[in-house]
């Protein structure tokens, strides 16, 4: 783990008032009775091992988002929603998935949060479309900061009308749907946690481009811990873009794809009845139940 690995709040100067909030966070979390984590031992056990050493309880319970549900309405749930998104979905992008070779195209969506200059964002662009390959690529309407000094390309819509005919640029994307579906054989992510597991779960590479908070962690462990991807941080150039989607979905394609594959069903096997994951919600219950918190 290298310096530019750390969290971003790392590169902060030691008196940050930012800094110094998450240094005093982290100290009293040895003060809690257990630690809940959206992963599987499968995949962190040495990390996960190591807590032990700060934590009486850890849970690792993950990855949630294939952990079996009951199937019904139960009482009193909230049947309004079924989708966890922050913003409207455009279903559309699936048909459009539908009418692609298998494994073909590579899907990019930098998460809700992280934000690209404008720069940058053309950056991507080019090096998207000069790489050939087909992409899928949401962009939320707050994605690019607002900084009056951007290309041309000022609106979604003008954006579209300048993409080839091999690319498809949404709103926002089903991404669970998306990363499931055949035609996907790679994605371009900030390297958020949850866009990290959904994809391994999925059985899908990555190329990271980490900006924030774990982000530059969690990428680091994709492309040297659990071999899945490509480690893009700190660079925004689009003849690295293209060479990184280049080797992504055509030389690197195979190996990337055996560890990916392979942990996709550790994760899988995890929530199963009788699995790590499983065993390990099973016993939060339990303790829940027994008061072991109290």
């Amino acid at each position: 783990m290298r310096r530019r690995d750390l969290p971003h709040i790392c590169r902060l100067d030691p008196e940050s008032p930012i800094l110094q909030y998450y240094l005093d966070q982290t100290s009293k979390m040895g003060q809690a009775s257990a630690l809940i984590l959206n992963t599987f031992e499968e995949l962190e056990a040495p990390i996960i091992s190591h807590l032990h050493s700060i934590f009486q309880k850890i849970y690792a319970i993950g990855p949630l988002h294939i952990v079996p549900r009951p199937i019904g309405p139960q009482p009193g749930a909230d049947t309004s929603h079924n989708s966890s998104s922050l913003f409207q979905t455009d279903q559309s992008c699936m048909g459009w998935l539908d009418s692609q070779r298998p494994k073909s195209v590579l899907y990019v969506s930098f998460g809700s949060v992280a934000v690209l200059t404008r720069d940058q964002f053309t950056e991507f662009w080019h090096g998207l479309v000069d790489s050939g390959k087909p992409f899928l690529w949401a962009i939320r309407p707050n994605l690019i900061a607002d900084d009056n000094n951007g290309p041309n390309i000022a609106t979604l819509d003008e954006l579209k009308a300048a993409t080839p005919v091999r690319g498809l640029i949404v709103g926002w994307a089903p991404q669970e749907d998306v990363l499931a579906h055949d035609a996907v054989g790679g994605f371009l992510t900030h390297s958020g946690w949850n866009s990290t597991l959904e994809s391994m779960t999925a059985g899908k590479p990555m190329i990271c481009w980490p900006a924030i908070a774990d982000q530059q962690v969690n990428s680091r462990c994709v492309s040297h811990m659990w071999k899945v991807g490509l480690d893009m941080k700190d660079v925004c150039e689009r003849s690295t873009v293209e060479k990184m989607v280049r080797y992504l979905m055509e030389g690197g394609r195979e190996e990337l794809l055996r560890s990916t594959e392979e942990i996709a069903r550790l994760a899988r096997e995890s929530v199963r009845d009788g699995g790590s994951s499983h065993r390990n919600l099973q016993k939060l219950i339990e303790d829940i139940k027994v008061g072991a918190f109290l």
